[in-house]
Protein backbone atom coordinates (compact mmCIF):
# COMPACT_ATOMS: atom_id res chain seq x y z
CA UNK A 1 0.00 0.00 0.00
CA UNK A 2 1.35 3.44 -1.47
CA UNK A 3 1.67 5.94 1.44
CA UNK A 4 1.39 9.75 0.47
CA UNK A 5 3.88 11.90 1.23
CA UNK A 6 3.82 13.60 4.31
CA UNK A 7 3.27 17.18 4.35
CA UNK A 8 6.13 19.42 5.02
CA UNK A 9 5.56 21.79 7.77
CA UNK A 10 5.28 25.43 7.26
CA UNK A 11 8.67 27.07 6.75
CA UNK A 12 10.44 29.10 9.81
CA UNK A 13 12.38 30.83 6.90
CA UNK A 14 9.45 31.69 4.81
CA UNK A 15 10.40 35.19 5.30
CA UNK A 16 14.33 35.50 4.37
CA UNK A 17 14.96 37.10 1.19
CA UNK A 18 18.11 36.38 -0.64
CA UNK A 19 21.00 37.93 0.13
CA UNK A 20 22.93 39.99 -2.95
CA UNK A 21 25.93 37.89 -3.56
CA UNK A 22 29.44 39.50 -2.58
CA UNK A 23 30.71 42.21 -4.82
CA UNK A 24 34.11 40.24 -5.09
CA UNK A 25 33.00 36.51 -5.05
CA UNK A 26 30.05 37.30 -6.80
CA UNK A 27 32.00 38.22 -9.48
CA UNK A 28 34.62 35.11 -9.09
CA UNK A 29 31.16 32.86 -9.61
CA UNK A 30 29.99 34.52 -12.26
CA UNK A 31 33.88 34.77 -14.64
CA UNK A 32 33.03 30.82 -14.08
CA UNK A 33 29.69 30.72 -15.55
CA UNK A 34 30.74 33.42 -18.46
CA UNK A 35 31.50 30.80 -21.41
CA UNK A 36 33.10 33.98 -23.68
CA UNK A 37 35.82 32.62 -25.95
CA UNK A 38 37.68 36.09 -24.16
CA UNK A 39 37.34 36.46 -20.67
CA UNK A 40 39.68 37.84 -18.10
CA UNK A 41 39.18 37.80 -14.02
CA UNK A 42 41.01 40.34 -12.38
CA UNK A 43 38.21 41.25 -9.77
CA UNK A 44 39.85 38.57 -7.18
CA UNK A 45 42.94 39.29 -4.91
CA UNK A 46 44.65 35.94 -5.57
CA UNK A 47 47.79 35.53 -7.12
CA UNK A 48 48.34 33.40 -10.95
CA UNK A 49 50.70 32.17 -12.91
CA UNK A 50 51.69 33.56 -16.38
CA UNK A 51 49.26 30.38 -17.04
CA UNK A 52 46.81 32.20 -15.09
CA UNK A 53 46.97 28.68 -12.55
CA UNK A 54 46.96 28.70 -8.99
CA UNK A 55 50.48 28.82 -7.96
CA UNK A 56 51.46 26.93 -4.87
CA UNK A 57 55.07 27.98 -3.68
CA UNK A 58 57.91 25.12 -3.66
CA UNK A 59 58.81 26.24 -0.21
CA UNK A 60 55.46 25.47 0.71
CA UNK A 61 55.51 22.64 -1.27
CA UNK A 62 58.76 20.89 0.72
CA UNK A 63 57.71 22.06 3.93
CA UNK A 64 54.21 19.60 3.69
CA UNK A 65 56.32 16.66 2.41
CA UNK A 66 58.54 17.05 5.62
CA UNK A 67 55.54 17.10 7.45
CA UNK A 68 53.73 14.28 5.60
CA UNK A 69 56.54 12.56 5.98
CA UNK A 70 56.96 12.78 9.77
CA UNK A 71 55.21 10.00 11.63
CA UNK A 72 55.50 11.22 14.82
CA UNK A 73 52.41 13.92 14.15
CA UNK A 74 49.14 13.56 15.37
CA UNK A 75 45.75 15.17 14.55
CA UNK A 76 44.79 16.32 18.08
CA UNK A 77 42.94 20.20 18.82
CA UNK A 78 45.40 23.07 18.81
CA UNK A 79 44.75 24.90 22.05
CA UNK A 80 42.73 28.12 22.17
CA UNK A 81 45.51 30.24 21.23
CA UNK A 82 46.99 28.34 18.18
CA UNK A 83 49.92 26.70 17.49
CA UNK A 84 52.62 27.69 20.00
CA UNK A 85 55.61 27.19 17.44
CA UNK A 86 53.58 29.24 14.97
CA UNK A 87 52.83 32.25 17.60
CA UNK A 88 56.06 32.61 18.27
CA UNK A 89 57.95 32.64 14.89
CA UNK A 90 54.81 34.97 13.08
CA UNK A 91 55.07 37.51 16.31
CA UNK A 92 59.03 37.33 15.46
CA UNK A 93 57.84 37.90 11.50
CA UNK A 94 56.70 40.99 12.09
CA UNK A 95 57.74 42.91 15.14
CA UNK A 96 61.47 41.88 14.16
CA UNK A 97 63.87 39.70 16.72
CA UNK A 98 65.27 42.70 18.37
CA UNK A 99 61.90 44.24 19.41
CA UNK A 100 61.55 44.91 23.19
CA UNK A 101 57.58 44.25 23.18
CA UNK A 102 58.72 40.90 22.45
CA UNK A 103 62.03 40.71 24.60
CA UNK A 104 59.78 41.69 27.29
CA UNK A 105 56.64 39.40 27.31
CA UNK A 106 54.65 42.18 26.41
CA UNK A 107 52.99 40.78 23.34
CA UNK A 108 49.66 38.82 23.38
CA UNK A 109 49.87 36.63 20.08
CA UNK A 110 47.02 34.03 18.90
CA UNK A 111 46.58 32.43 15.98
CA UNK A 112 43.43 33.27 14.17
CA UNK A 113 41.30 31.99 10.77
CA UNK A 114 43.75 34.26 8.34
CA UNK A 115 43.21 37.74 8.28
CA UNK A 116 40.22 38.01 8.40
CA UNK A 117 39.16 36.11 11.24
CA UNK A 118 42.02 37.79 12.91
CA UNK A 119 40.11 40.93 12.12
CA UNK A 120 36.93 39.77 13.44
CA UNK A 121 39.15 38.76 17.40
CA UNK A 122 39.97 42.56 16.58
CA UNK A 123 36.64 43.70 16.05
CA UNK A 124 35.32 41.98 19.34
CA UNK A 125 38.36 42.77 21.67
CA UNK A 126 37.35 46.63 20.86
CA UNK A 127 33.84 45.91 21.52
CA UNK A 128 34.34 43.90 25.00
CA UNK A 129 37.94 45.90 26.28
CA UNK A 130 38.18 48.92 24.52
CA UNK A 131 39.03 52.25 26.14
CA UNK A 132 36.00 54.87 26.28
CA UNK A 133 37.57 57.15 24.16
CA UNK A 134 37.89 54.05 21.71
CA UNK A 135 34.61 52.31 21.94
CA UNK A 136 31.90 51.77 19.71
CA UNK A 137 33.75 53.09 16.42
CA UNK A 138 36.34 51.97 14.20
CA UNK A 139 38.05 55.03 11.77
CA UNK A 140 38.76 53.16 8.17
CA UNK A 141 40.21 54.94 5.36
CA UNK A 142 38.73 56.17 2.49
CA UNK A 143 38.60 54.13 0.80
CA UNK A 144 39.48 50.39 2.73
CA UNK A 145 38.95 46.61 1.75
CA UNK A 146 35.27 46.09 1.21
CA UNK A 147 34.67 43.61 3.63
CA UNK A 148 36.06 45.83 6.75
CA UNK A 149 33.47 47.23 7.17
CA UNK A 150 31.00 44.77 7.56
CA UNK A 151 33.35 42.80 9.83
CA UNK A 152 33.59 45.68 12.26
CA UNK A 153 29.47 46.26 11.59
CA UNK A 154 29.11 42.60 12.34
CA UNK A 155 30.61 42.72 15.53
CA UNK A 156 28.59 45.27 16.71
CA UNK A 157 30.81 48.57 15.96
CA UNK A 158 30.14 51.50 13.34
CA UNK A 159 32.67 52.47 11.02
CA UNK A 160 34.25 55.85 10.74
CA UNK A 161 36.26 57.85 8.53
CA UNK A 162 39.66 59.49 7.51
CA UNK A 163 40.62 60.93 4.44
CA UNK A 164 43.19 58.65 2.34
CA UNK A 165 43.30 59.55 -1.35
CA UNK A 166 43.85 62.46 -3.51
CA UNK A 167 41.13 64.14 -5.79
CA UNK A 168 42.33 61.82 -8.91
CA UNK A 169 41.77 58.95 -6.39
CA UNK A 170 44.56 57.28 -7.29
CA UNK A 171 47.43 58.77 -5.07
CA UNK A 172 48.07 59.63 -1.37
CA UNK A 173 46.53 62.79 0.30
CA UNK A 174 48.47 62.36 2.85
CA UNK A 175 47.65 66.20 3.85
CA UNK A 176 44.25 65.22 4.46
CA UNK A 177 45.18 62.27 6.13
CA UNK A 178 47.13 63.70 8.96
CA UNK A 179 44.53 66.21 9.39
CA UNK A 180 41.83 64.35 10.00
CA UNK A 181 44.01 61.88 12.54
CA UNK A 182 45.25 65.11 13.98
CA UNK A 183 42.06 66.61 14.72
CA UNK A 184 42.83 69.67 12.20
CA UNK A 185 40.49 69.11 9.82
CA UNK A 186 37.29 71.63 8.99
CA UNK A 187 35.20 68.42 10.19
CA UNK A 188 37.35 68.05 13.23
CA UNK A 189 38.57 64.91 12.12
CA UNK A 190 38.87 61.87 14.13
CA UNK A 191 38.05 62.40 17.95
CA UNK A 192 41.17 61.71 20.19
CA UNK A 193 41.66 57.99 21.23
CA UNK A 194 40.03 56.40 18.84
CA UNK A 195 40.48 53.03 17.20
CA UNK A 196 41.97 53.90 13.72
CA UNK A 197 43.07 50.83 11.24
CA UNK A 198 46.05 50.75 9.16
CA UNK A 199 46.87 49.17 6.35
CA UNK A 200 50.75 48.18 7.20
CA UNK A 201 51.47 48.14 3.16
CA UNK A 202 50.18 46.96 -0.38
CA UNK A 203 47.02 49.38 0.55
CA UNK A 204 43.77 47.43 -0.59
CA UNK A 205 42.15 48.64 -2.62
CA UNK A 206 44.91 51.32 -4.06
CA UNK A 207 48.21 49.71 -3.63
CA UNK A 208 49.25 53.62 -2.38
CA UNK A 209 51.04 53.52 0.59
CA UNK A 210 52.88 56.07 3.16
CA UNK A 211 56.54 56.32 3.32
CA UNK A 212 58.81 56.20 5.96
CA UNK A 213 58.82 60.18 6.94
CA UNK A 214 55.14 59.81 7.08
CA UNK A 215 54.50 56.60 9.19
CA UNK A 216 56.88 58.58 11.74
CA UNK A 217 54.92 61.67 11.18
CA UNK A 218 51.26 59.26 12.00
CA UNK A 219 53.35 57.64 15.01
CA UNK A 220 53.78 60.89 16.65
CA UNK A 221 50.14 62.02 16.25
CA UNK A 222 48.77 58.47 17.68
CA UNK A 223 50.99 59.42 20.30
CA UNK A 224 49.81 62.66 20.82
CA UNK A 225 46.38 61.87 20.21
CA UNK A 226 45.85 58.33 22.55
CA UNK A 227 44.80 56.40 19.24
CA UNK A 228 44.33 53.07 19.17
CA UNK A 229 46.13 51.73 16.08
CA UNK A 230 44.68 48.25 14.48
CA UNK A 231 47.42 47.31 11.62
CA UNK A 232 45.85 44.86 8.73
CA UNK A 233 49.35 43.28 7.76
CA UNK A 234 48.01 40.95 4.76
CA UNK A 235 50.99 41.91 2.55
CA UNK A 236 53.95 41.13 4.79
CA UNK A 237 56.66 39.66 2.41
CA UNK A 238 54.39 40.36 -0.37
CA UNK A 239 54.39 43.91 -1.00
CA UNK A 240 58.09 44.77 -2.24
CA UNK A 241 59.69 40.86 -1.85
CA UNK A 242 61.66 42.28 1.27
CA UNK A 243 59.42 41.46 4.80
CA UNK A 244 61.67 43.67 6.64
CA UNK A 245 60.61 46.70 4.45
CA UNK A 246 56.71 45.77 4.62
CA UNK A 247 57.14 45.56 8.78
CA UNK A 248 58.27 49.10 8.66
CA UNK A 249 54.86 50.70 9.79
CA UNK A 250 54.52 48.47 12.53
CA UNK A 251 58.21 48.05 13.80
CA UNK A 252 57.66 52.24 13.68
CA UNK A 253 54.77 51.99 15.92
CA UNK A 254 56.36 49.93 18.52
CA UNK A 255 59.92 51.61 18.77
CA UNK A 256 57.84 54.91 19.33
CA UNK A 257 56.30 53.22 22.30
CA UNK A 258 52.81 52.56 21.10
CA UNK A 259 50.78 49.77 21.62
CA UNK A 260 49.47 48.85 18.45
CA UNK A 261 47.06 45.58 17.59
CA UNK A 262 48.60 43.62 14.63
CA UNK A 263 46.47 41.12 12.49
CA UNK A 264 48.35 38.52 9.82
CA UNK A 265 47.55 36.94 6.77
CA UNK A 266 49.95 34.47 5.51
CA UNK A 267 46.92 33.63 2.81
CA UNK A 268 48.71 36.07 0.15
CA UNK A 269 52.88 35.73 1.21
CA UNK A 270 52.74 31.91 1.34
CA UNK A 271 49.80 31.15 -1.22
CA UNK A 272 48.00 29.69 1.85
CA UNK A 273 44.53 30.77 1.04
CA UNK A 274 42.58 27.98 1.86
CA UNK A 275 44.31 26.73 4.68
CA UNK A 276 43.27 30.00 6.56
CA UNK A 277 46.48 31.04 8.29
CA UNK A 278 46.82 33.98 10.88
CA UNK A 279 47.40 35.55 13.98
CA UNK A 280 46.73 38.43 16.03
CA UNK A 281 49.10 40.63 18.25
CA UNK A 282 47.89 43.11 20.77
CA UNK A 283 50.82 44.64 22.54
CA UNK A 284 50.85 45.66 26.14
CA UNK A 285 52.27 47.62 28.43
CA UNK A 286 53.85 44.62 30.98
CA UNK A 287 54.23 40.96 31.38
CA UNK A 288 50.98 41.29 33.57
CA UNK A 289 48.59 42.82 31.44
CA UNK A 290 49.77 40.65 28.13
CA UNK A 291 48.75 37.76 30.26
CA UNK A 292 45.39 39.13 31.50
CA UNK A 293 44.87 40.12 27.81
CA UNK A 294 45.81 36.60 26.56
CA UNK A 295 43.65 35.04 28.94
CA UNK A 296 40.44 36.91 27.63
CA UNK A 297 41.07 36.36 24.01
CA UNK A 298 40.90 33.20 24.53
CA UNK A 299 37.97 32.53 26.89
CA UNK A 300 35.53 35.53 25.85
CA UNK A 301 36.26 35.65 22.41
CA UNK A 302 37.84 32.45 20.36
CA UNK A 303 36.32 29.48 23.09
CA UNK A 304 32.46 30.79 22.26
CA UNK A 305 33.22 31.40 18.66
CA UNK A 306 35.29 28.33 17.06
CA UNK A 307 36.64 26.80 20.01
CA UNK A 308 40.56 26.46 18.21
CA UNK A 309 42.02 27.27 14.64
CA UNK A 310 43.56 24.65 12.00
CA UNK A 311 46.27 22.40 12.61
CA UNK A 312 48.02 21.76 9.30
CA UNK A 313 48.48 25.33 8.07
CA UNK A 314 50.15 26.54 10.96
CA UNK A 315 52.56 23.87 11.15
CA UNK A 316 53.42 24.67 6.88
CA UNK A 317 54.10 28.64 7.62
CA UNK A 318 55.90 27.08 11.00
CA UNK A 319 58.04 25.26 8.79
CA UNK A 320 59.10 27.68 6.79
CA UNK A 321 59.59 30.63 9.06
CA UNK A 322 61.71 28.16 11.36
CA UNK A 323 63.71 26.24 8.95
CA UNK A 324 66.55 28.33 7.16
CA UNK A 325 66.77 26.52 4.02
CA UNK A 326 62.73 27.11 3.47
CA UNK A 327 63.30 30.10 4.65
CA UNK A 328 65.87 31.36 2.34
CA UNK A 329 63.29 29.65 -0.61
CA UNK A 330 60.34 31.44 0.46
CA UNK A 331 62.17 34.87 0.50
CA UNK A 332 63.74 34.18 -2.49
CA UNK A 333 60.05 32.80 -4.49
CA UNK A 334 58.34 36.28 -2.91
CA UNK A 335 60.87 38.46 -4.13
CA UNK A 336 60.12 37.08 -7.78
CA UNK A 337 56.55 37.40 -7.23
CA UNK A 338 57.19 40.73 -6.27
CA UNK A 339 59.52 41.95 -9.57
CA UNK A 340 56.88 39.58 -12.04
CA UNK A 341 54.28 42.02 -10.33
CA UNK A 342 56.50 45.42 -10.84
CA UNK A 343 56.93 44.14 -14.49
CA UNK A 344 52.97 43.64 -15.34
CA UNK A 345 52.61 46.99 -13.96
CA UNK A 346 54.95 48.55 -16.13
CA UNK A 347 53.98 46.47 -19.06
CA UNK A 348 50.59 47.36 -18.75
CA UNK A 349 51.24 50.95 -18.34
CA UNK A 350 53.19 51.25 -21.32
CA UNK A 351 50.41 49.75 -23.36
CA UNK A 352 47.71 52.25 -22.37
CA UNK A 353 50.09 55.16 -22.98
CA UNK A 354 50.70 53.73 -26.43
CA UNK A 355 47.44 53.56 -27.01
CA UNK A 356 46.62 57.06 -25.86
CA UNK A 357 43.89 55.30 -23.53
CA UNK A 358 41.67 58.01 -22.21
CA UNK A 359 43.15 60.86 -24.40
CA UNK A 360 46.49 62.24 -25.24
CA UNK A 361 46.09 63.97 -21.84
CA UNK A 362 45.69 60.90 -19.64
CA UNK A 363 48.44 59.34 -17.33
CA UNK A 364 49.15 55.93 -16.29
CA UNK A 365 52.42 56.25 -13.85
CA UNK A 366 49.98 55.61 -11.31
CA UNK A 367 50.12 52.09 -11.97
CA UNK A 368 54.10 51.62 -12.15
CA UNK A 369 53.32 53.92 -8.73
CA UNK A 370 51.34 51.45 -6.72
CA UNK A 371 52.63 48.43 -5.23
CA UNK A 372 51.40 45.23 -3.91
CA UNK A 373 48.57 42.96 -6.09
CA UNK A 374 46.48 45.53 -7.06
CA UNK A 375 46.23 48.69 -9.12
CA UNK A 376 43.42 51.76 -8.33
CA UNK A 377 42.86 52.49 -12.20
CA UNK A 378 40.97 55.36 -11.83
CA UNK A 379 37.72 53.90 -13.50
CA UNK A 380 34.42 55.11 -12.99
CA UNK A 381 31.96 52.15 -11.87
CA UNK A 382 30.45 52.49 -15.59
CA UNK A 383 33.87 52.14 -16.82
CA UNK A 384 34.25 48.85 -15.10
CA UNK A 385 30.47 47.94 -15.60
CA UNK A 386 31.29 48.85 -19.63
CA UNK A 387 34.55 46.78 -19.42
CA UNK A 388 32.45 43.30 -18.57
CA UNK A 389 29.33 43.54 -20.70
CA UNK A 390 31.31 44.32 -23.87
CA UNK A 391 34.65 42.78 -23.56
CA UNK A 392 34.14 39.85 -20.33
CA UNK A 393 37.04 41.77 -18.17
CA UNK A 394 36.28 41.58 -14.48
CA UNK A 395 37.11 44.31 -12.21
CA UNK A 396 35.56 45.56 -9.04
CA UNK A 397 33.26 48.63 -9.32
CA UNK A 398 35.69 51.21 -7.96
CA UNK A 399 38.06 50.12 -10.77
CA UNK A 400 40.55 48.02 -8.20
CA UNK A 401 42.55 45.66 -11.32
CA UNK A 402 44.35 42.87 -9.18
CA UNK A 403 48.24 42.93 -11.18
CA UNK A 404 48.42 39.52 -9.56
CA UNK A 405 45.97 37.95 -11.58
CA UNK A 406 47.05 39.46 -14.98
CA UNK A 407 48.90 36.99 -17.47
CA UNK A 408 51.63 38.67 -19.83
CA UNK A 409 49.26 37.37 -22.70
CA UNK A 410 45.89 39.34 -21.76
CA UNK A 411 48.37 42.82 -20.98
CA UNK A 412 47.40 43.92 -24.71
CA UNK A 413 43.57 42.45 -24.37
CA UNK A 414 43.11 44.21 -21.15
CA UNK A 415 44.41 47.62 -22.60
CA UNK A 416 42.50 47.41 -25.53
CA UNK A 417 39.45 46.71 -23.98
CA UNK A 418 39.79 49.89 -21.33
CA UNK A 419 40.89 52.15 -24.20
CA UNK A 420 37.84 50.73 -26.16
CA UNK A 421 35.39 51.89 -22.88
CA UNK A 422 37.15 55.21 -22.48
CA UNK A 423 36.98 56.15 -26.26
CA UNK A 424 33.15 56.21 -25.94
CA UNK A 425 32.84 58.46 -23.22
Amino acid sequence: MLRSAPRLARSPWASVVACPPDPILGLVAAFKLDDAPRKVNLAQGAYRTEEGQPCVLEAVRLAEARLVADPTLNKEYLGIEGNPEFNALTARFVFGGDCPALGGGRVATLQTLSGTGALRVAADWLRLFAPASAAGTVYLPRPSWGNHAKIFERAGLSCGGYAYLDGAGTGLDFEGLYADLAGTSAGGGVPSGSAVLLHACAHNPSGVDLSAAQWEALAEVFAERGHVALFDSAYQGYATGDPEADALAVRTFVRRGLLPIVCQSYAKSMGLYGERVGAINIVCADGEETAAVLSQVKQSIIRPAYSSPPLHGSRIAAAILGDAELRALWLKELAAIAERIRSIRAQLTAELERLGAGGAGRSWQHIVDQIGMFAFTGLAPEDVDALLADHHVYLTRDGRLSIAGLAGKDIPYVAEAIAAVLAKK
